[in-house]
C-alpha cells in the first residue's frame, strides 16, 4: 500500500502505528485502508490542523455524534461531513433518525460513550449499534482527514471507506458553510 502524500505529514500505514489510535478505533480498523500521523494536540480542532499541516478543508471530515430522543427512547449516531460543510442536524439528521428532538451530544456523553478524546471521535469503533450517517460529499471526496480517536494524530481515509462500514447510510445532509 503506497502512502498518500497530504498536508506536512508523515503519515504511516495506521496498523503499524497503533499507539496513535484509540483502543476502540485499533479494534474496529480491521483491514481498513488507512493512514496515521501524528500531530500537535493543541491543533486538533479542524481549522487549526487545516492551517498548521497545509490541509485543505476540504480535504478534511469533521464527525459530530448527536443524541435524539422520542418516546422517552434515546438514540446516538455519528454524522460525517466535510469541514467545509454543515450538517442538517435538525432537518435531515433528525428525519432520518426518526426523533423528536435532537442535538449535539454532551462532550462528557460523547466521550464516555465512545471511549475516545474530544477533538478526536471517529465513526471507525464508535458503538456498533449507532447509525454512521455520511454526507454524499464525504462519500465522493477520495482521502479524507479524519479523527484518530486521540487528539495526538489524525486517519487518512478513502471517505468511500467510510461509507462501507456496518451501519453507514450515505444521505445528503450538509448545507455548505463556505
Amino acid at each position: 500500500m503506497a502512502v498518500p502524500q497530504l498536508g506536512k505529514l508523515e503519515w504511516q500505514p495506521a496498523a503499524d502505528v497503533p499507539e496513535l489510535l484509540a483502543a476502540p478505533v485499533r479494534a474496529a480498523l480491521g483491514d481498513l485502508p488507512a493512514w496515521a500521523a501524528a500531530i500537535d494536540p493543541s491543533l486538533a480542532d479542524t481549522a487549526a490542523f487545516c492551517a498548521e499541516y497545509d490541509v485543505p478543508m476540504a480535504a478534511s471530515a469533521n464527525c459530530v455524534i448527536v443524541h435524539g430522543k422520542r418516546a422517552g427512547e434515546s438514540t446516538y449516531a455519528a454524522v460525517m461531513v466535510l469541514a467545509t460543510d454543515r450538517a442538517d442536524v435538525n432537518g435531515v439528521v433528525r428525519k432520518h433518525l426518526g426523533v423528536r428532538k435532537i442535538s449535539f451530544a454532551a462532550q462528557d456523553d460523547a466521550v464516555s460513550s465512545t471511549g475516545m478524546e474530544y477533538g478526536g471521535i471517529t465513526p471507525i469503533g464508535i458503538p456498533t449499534d449507532w447509525p454512521v450517517l455520511v454526507d454524499e460529499s464525504v462519500a465522493h471526496a477520495g482521502l479524507v482527514v479524519i479523527g484518530s480517536g486521540i487528539r495526538a494524530s489524525k486517519l487518512l481515509v478513502d471517505g468511500a471507506d467510510l461509507a462501507k462500514l456496518p451501519t453507514a447510510t450515505v444521505l445528503a445532509l450538509a448545507s455548505s458553510s463556505t
